[in-house]
């Protein structure tokens, strides 16, 4: 979910789209002032355009200060003329508010400029994200395929070797994807209401004798609190709207949170929050909430020392599920190929 300030192109702007579209200019630095989008700077094409890049690029990079920049690619679409680079630079040690402002505004400019002619985005905090062997190094890295973890092969090797069962003469079929226990409709309207924004935070409890998941809580609540809301004593299911921004852009992402304090927690217990984890998030799914990020932790002080460094979105880790016939441990290690201090919340 992201948001636009309402800041537009003014008519200068408007005018140099245009030349951008005759192919009369290289690059166009645009800057929001007095709650516009404005023109900065712009250059003609002098030689190809790896040629050009740092030569021109490189000058229009202002420490403390984001900026939106285009660059004219050679190339061409049939439908859409000459392909553009889009570059969102947005300097760590820039103000908190103006990188929010130019991250909630990037949309915008896209759209009025046309996003059909954009066929690449590059952002950059650090000036060596912007030179053009930074942007060689985003587009290797964007081809390349994302290596597994170790956790990840073996979970992809028992998606391989799961056994499908089949029943009776209809051949129904049944696999191991937990147990869906009832969700009361108190807990299915929190959801539903956290998913258009109402609430940034639920909690979801399992009655064990009854079976059946109910809501424990629905409220606002800030970043730095949410660690409270961890209990020691019992297992909890949590759904989190994660206010960011990330690549320059400002989004809200649901976080579902499963913490389970270790085996303070009955045998039972372990096992029915295992199992009945991801025919939830099937419902929130069907529920019109999408997850975006899955943590798991057994304490809120595990939570606490993962915030003090947010992933981002991007940033993926798999867990292989536990089965009911598997309790799941009260915290996991992923090994990763990279030799470094691990955290024992799990991110997928």
């Amino acid at each position: 979910m992201s948001h636009q300030t309402g800041i537009k192109a003014n008519d200068a702007l408007k005018k140099l789209f245009a030349k951008c579209r005759d192919g009369k200019i290289r690059v166009l630095k645009i800057s929001i002032e007095n709650e516009e989008l404005t023109p900065a700077s712009s250059l003609k094409p002098v030689n190809k355009w790896q040629d050009d890049y740092d030569k021109m690029i490189k000058p229009l990079i202002v420490e403390n200060q984001p900026a939106y920049i285009l660059y004219r690619l050679d190339t061409k679409s049939p439908d859409s003329g000459y392909d553009w680079l889009f570059i969102s630079w947005s300097p760590d040690t820039a103000p908190v508010r103006q990188k929010m402002l130019y991250a909630s505004t990037k949309a915008t400019l896209k759209q009025e400029f046309g996003t059909s002619s954009i066929k690449e985005e590059l952002h950059g905090t650090v000036p060596e994200d912007v030179t053009l062997d930074g942007y060689h190094k985003y587009k290797r890295n964007d081809t390349a395929p994302v290596p597994l973890t170790t956790a990840e092969e073996e979970l992809a090797e028992l998606k391989k070797t799961t056994a499908i069962t089949d029943y009776s003469v209809e051949t129904r079929h049944q696999t191991l994807s937990g147990v869906a226990f009832p969700v009361t409709d108190e807990a299915k309207q929190a959801i539903t209401e956290l998913g258009k924004g109402i609430h940034e935070y639920i909690q979801l409890k399992i009655e064990l004798e009854e079976e059946k998941i109910h809501l424990v809580t629905a409220c606002d609540i800030s970043l730095d609190k949410l660690p409270t809301k961890v209990p020691s004593d019992a297992a909890r299911y949590h759904l989190y709207n994660f206010k960011h921004t990330h690549e320059g852009d400002y989004t809200e992402s649901i976080v579902f949170i499963y913490s389970m304090p270790g085996y303070s927690c009955s045998i039972k217990e372990r096992m029915l929050y295992s199992s009945c984890k991801a025919p939830l998030l099937d419902l929130i799914q069907s529920l019109g909430v999408t997850v975006t990020k899955k943590l798991e932790v057994n304490s809120g002080e595990e939570l606490a020392d993962m915030l003090e460094d947010p992933p981002s979105i991007k940033d993926t880790a798999a867990i292989t599920p536990a089965t009911p016939s598997t309790p799941c441990a009260p915290t996991q290690f992923i090994p990763e190929k990279k030799s470094k201090q691990k955290r024992s919340c799990v991110l997928s």
